[in-house]
């Protein structure tokens, strides 16, 4: 992991790219009639020596493995990022900078994974970055320990680092107090941060709001810090020198990351609203632009760039073809003594599952006693670690509640903070993420986004609200992020409603891109985690219980194979022409068997349907979903342990709903189950309401 230039060498051609990207930047924004320029303008120096000094990249091969990352995590900074894609040879021209923030442009307000050629990541929700950028860390130090645990540090192929600018508003929001606490933990030595401390927000001085000393909480985190004072003279000056020595410093501390705090100016060199808040969030104007560019000598005319500093600023392309070709040569000899590393390697950098790997998913006996989601996934994880070694992951501090830990398998943790009950090292399996769940959530996108492995984290089900955001972007990006959210219910019981997620699968399945998968029972929660993992193109959270549920009997229903469309008949009426559909997920389902035979008992043909995910059941044809839900079958009960929200589209006009819409109480499962309504008898009872609803029945008792 040397560096790209032993030497700065900064010349003329060099200051002058700078001040191209400040008027780019400039010109952009008032192009667009609206923008963040000043945090490009200042930060132009850090990002191009970045771009052209620093990091090893390829221009013309975005995806290079071997490639360092950079994250932007000021994303509203986006033209930081733009300009410096276009001066350095990706495939952005100069229309696409005059394009920013428009229709269908590749320049979006903020960079977004998967939309333009260089972007690594989405960002824009402020903190998300950085913990991005400590996922792809960790994850470039998994894959290395997958593929080449032996070579010595810095000589391996899958070595590299990862680059992160960040602002004010990064390091204030709280995920990146999680992610950074974690990133010490692991001694992330691979991970450099440059905090833009020009102590401006979009409510001017942050004195307002924020008055610590954030490096000194960076090394009491743990990290290398190192701080670079431009506004330490008067006048301003940036010292490039003195960025390229804290940069190349922080590169050589291998058992820490690094954090360089970069004291700007805001919006520098504008005359009049340099150092303002004016100038974070919109446009310069004519007059301060025609200002700006006299003091930097530049003509006065939009989007002025000269050919000979694009010239010199693309030679970034033959650097970075020619340190691809001497990585090439590595992994090449790599590759040619790990015939069996090199075939894991290409799986991996397509998410390609091993052929039959899902032979090792378990079956599970009947059993009415039953065994709770939650532990059948513990199983299910156990049996896939031999099969899927890219799989990894772990909890918010629950891995004894989430059974997220697969059995006998190493933490993956710097052997001195290994544990008696986590042995591990720096390569292992088991991911420790502390009380941290919004971190969790940044981080496992990190891994995701970085490639080379697949990764999962848990939680209870009612803090996922504590992820929401990192789970959204997931869903955004489609990274193929399994979240494992445990104590789905009011199944919960003696824990109150402060843990109760009445409302919370509802709220999830309103993430569109968010595939919500509540399993019946053990063998559909194997079905759920193969659904999962077949998924390469989007995320997928699985709702498991704490309690125990019992095991269908296939041999009397339908297989746990129908799990893999969404929703599927599980017990169809007897007559085989259903008068009313009982449609339930999770732990209802049993509720809702019992409650068909109780009307079928009566006379009432009754079909159970299991709705494990309704963004899988809505993704099949309408031919199968009119198979399973018939229209002309108006009478319909939904069963779950949660509001009623997100069933309408489901149960129709006609339909009733066994829900939950209050919060929930302290008190045994049981009990709970019984006292709201969640009972067999009352699914009947609105099943008969439905069927009066449907013209089905008169006269009968409607229940509740």
């Amino acid at each position: 992991m040397a560096a790209t230039d032993p030497v700065l060498n900064w010349s003329d051609l060099d200051r002058k790219a700078v001040d191209t990207a400040r008027v780019l930047a400039m010109d952009a924004v008032e192009a667009a009639g609206n923008g963040h320029p000043g945090t490009a303008m200042s930060l132009a120096p850090a990002a191009y020596m970045l771009f052209n000094r620093v990091m090893r990249h390829d221009p013309t091969d975005p995806e290079w493995a071997g490639r360092d990352r950079f994250v932007l995590s000021c994303g509203h900074s986006s033209l930081t990022l733009y300009v410096q894609l276009f001066l350095s040879g990706y495939s952005l021209a100069l229309d696409d900078l005059k394009a920013l923030r428009q229709w269908e442009s590749l320049t979006p307000g903020h960079p977004e994974y998967g939309h333009t050629p260089g972007v690594e990541i989405t960002t824009g929700p402020l903190g998300q970055g950085i913990g991005n950028a400590v996922g792809m860390a960790m994850s470039a130090r998994r894959q290395r320990g997958l593929l080449d645990p032996d070579t010595a540090a810095g000589e391996s192929p899958f070595d590299h680092f990862v680059y992160s600018i960040a602002s004010d508003g990064d390091i204030e929001e709280g995920v990146s107090h999680e992610s950074s606490a974690i990133a010490s933990v692991q001694k992330l030595g691979n991970l450099v941060v440059i905090y833009d401390d020009n102590e401006i927000s979009i409510e001017d001085d942050t004195r307002i709001a924020k008055n610590e000393d954030v490096g000194a909480r960076y090394e009491a985190y743990g990290w290398h810090v190192q701080t670079v004072n431009w506004r330490g003279s008067d006048p301003y000056v940036e010292d490039v020198e003195e960025l390229w020595s804290a940069i190349q410093a922080a590169k050589a501390v291998t058992d820490k990351p690094s954090f360089i705090v970069l004291k700007t100016i805001i919006g520098f060199p504008a005359p009049k609203k340099r150092n303002t808040g004016k100038i974070h969030g919109s446009a310069l104007g004519a007059a301060e632009i025609t200002a700006t560019k006299e003091l930097l000598g530049f003509a006065d005319r939009p989007f002025a760039i000269d050919d000979e500093v694009v010239k010199h600023t693309q030679q970034a392309v033959d650097r970075g073809r020619a340190a691809h070709a001497e990585w090439q040569k590595a992994f090449d000899a790599w590759a040619a003594g790990n015939a069996e590393g090199k075939a894991l390697f290409d799986r991996l950098a397509t998410r390609t599952l091993p052929v039959g790997w899902h032979k090792a998913l378990p079956e599970f006996p009947a059993d009415e006693k039953g065994l709770a989601t939650r532990a059948a996934s513990g199983k299910i994880l156990e049996a896939l670690a031999p099969v899927l070694p890219e799989l990894w992951g772990g909890s918010a501090d629950l891995a004894e509640s989430n059974n997220t830990t697969m059995k006998g398998e190493p933490s993956f943790i710097p052997a001195e903070y290994a544990t008696k009950e986590f042995p591990g090292h720096e390569y292992g399996r088991t991911l420790h993420f502390g009380i941290r769940e919004h971190g969790m959530g940044s981080i496992l996108n990190g891994i995701a986004v970085h490639g080379g492995t697949r990764p999962y984290g848990g939680t209870f089900l009612v803090f996922s609200d504590y992820m929401r955001g990192s789970v959204r972007l997931s869903a955004l990006m489609k990274l193929p992020v399994i979240f494992v959210w445990t104590h789905d219910s009011i199944g919960i019981g003696e824990d109150g409603p402060t843990h109760q997620p009445i409302e919370t699968v509802t709220a999830l399945r309103a993430i569109v891109g968010l595939d919500v998968v509540r399993p019946a029972d053990a063998n559909e929660t194997a079905y759920a985690w193969r659904g999962a993992l077949e998924h390469t193109d989007r995320p997928t959270a699985l709702a498991l219980t704490r309690q125990n549920v019992p095991t269908i009997d296939r041999s009397k229903y339908a297989s746990a194979e129908g799990t893999l469309k969404g929703g599927y008949i599980l017990a169809e009426a007897a007559s085989g022409h259903p008068e009313v559909i009982l449609i339930a997920s999770g732990s209802e389902v049993a509720i809702a068997l019992t409650a068909r035979e109780r009307l079928e008992a009566q006379g009432t043909p009754t079909r159970v349907v299991s709705m494990p995910c309704q963004e899988w059941f809505f993704k099949q044809d309408l031919a199968y979903q009119q198979q399973v839900l018939p229209h002309g079958v108006k009478a319909r009960v939904s069963v779950e342990a949660g509001i009623r929200m997100s069933w309408d589209r489901l149960i129709g006009d006609a339909g009733e709903a066994v829900s939950i819409e209050h919060y929930g109480a302290s008190a045994p499962a049981s009990v709970l189950f019984e006292q709201f309504g969640f009972t067999a008898d009352n699914v009947v009872a609105k099943a008969h309401a439905s069927l009066a609803k449907a013209g089905k029945i008169l006269g009968q008792k409607t229940g509740n």
